[in-house]
């Protein structure tokens, strides 16, 4: 069965949802999280590498291969192809990219599903800040790089974790479930240095779908773009950088050629704005 057979019958037949409810357990990630972290795994990544067009050269890659699945998945730029940004506002990862107005009601649309602001933030306040911004929608395929930066220098002045079920964030799966809150998220606050306040979001997805966020000692610190952020592991993966104001958004972006769904593809570090 394809993939996308796949998730049409997790999220469009009725035995489907029934299996589907039990694959979003916490349980079931926990177990397949610890065999991707065992040895035995690292099987996999061979065959994911020829499926997924992977090229290695790219990476950092142990005199002795990757221990398993998960120490492949997490793989580090080599410093030569690690990024250099020179922009106030840049892309914090490998993705593929969907820019949306926030509207005047604090709601927006992704992929045909209306979300709110309050509810995908879980905080009124700094939902009514940003209600006239611009969203910047990162979906991470299995073929990126699965680590991400921040997306500005800056002062983090909050953070927050939000826990919830793990759905897939892959487009079928927005049609019917409302996959931002359902999902677990993690953000911080960005007190920007030339991009105003921001907002920087990573949310997990089906299966396993980890954020693993680097721990800070202070409650407000300083960032850079060349700082990394954290990683996800095993699972499709989306990040979302939100603006408190409308930004001019790259036109060279903008203009170049989109997949079906209208997602643009960019790599970590490239500005995001004129």
């Amino acid at each position: 069965m394809s993939s996308s057979l796949g998730l049409k019958f997790l999220y469009h037949t009725v035995p489907g949802r029934i299996i589907l409810k039990q694959l979003v357990k916490p349980s079931v990630s926990v177990r397949m999280g610890k065999f991707l972290s065992t040895g035995l795994s690292a099987r996999l990544v061979p065959g994911y590498v020829k499926k997924n067009g992977i090229d290695l050269s790219r990476y950092e890659v142990p005199a002795g291969g990757y221990v398993s699945f998960n120490d492949f998945f997490t793989r580090k730029l080599l410093p030569e192809n690690r990024p250099k940004p020179n922009s106030g506002l840049t892309a914090p990862c490998d993705g593929l990219l969907t820019v949306l107005d926030i509207d005047s009601e604090s709601n927006f649309l992704i992929k045909n599903s209306n979300y709110s602001l309050v509810r995908l933030l879980k905080d009124r306040e700094l939902a009514d800040k940003f209600s006239n911004g611009t969203a910047f929608i990162f979906r991470l395929t299995p073929s990126h790089y699965h680590r991400y930066n921040f997306c500005s220098n800056g002062t983090v002045s909050s953070q927050k974790r939000i826990s919830g079920k793990l759905h897939c964030v892959r487009p079928i799966a927005l049609e019917q479930l409302p996959v931002f809150i359902e999902n677990s998220r993690e953000y911080v606050t960005i007190e920007s240095e030339q991009a105003g306040k921001l907002i920087q979001m990573e949310v997990g997805a089906l299966f396993v779908g980890k954020i693993s966020n680097y721990a800070h000692k202070d409650e407000t610190y300083h960032v850079r773009t060349t700082d990394e952020k954290g990683y996800f592991e095993f699972g499709g993966s989306t990040i979302i950088v939100l603006t408190d104001h409308r930004v001019s958004v790259n036109e060279a972006i903008l203009n170049r050629k989109r997949n079906e769904e209208g997602e643009i593809p960019v790599v970590i570090g490239e500005s995001l704005i004129n």
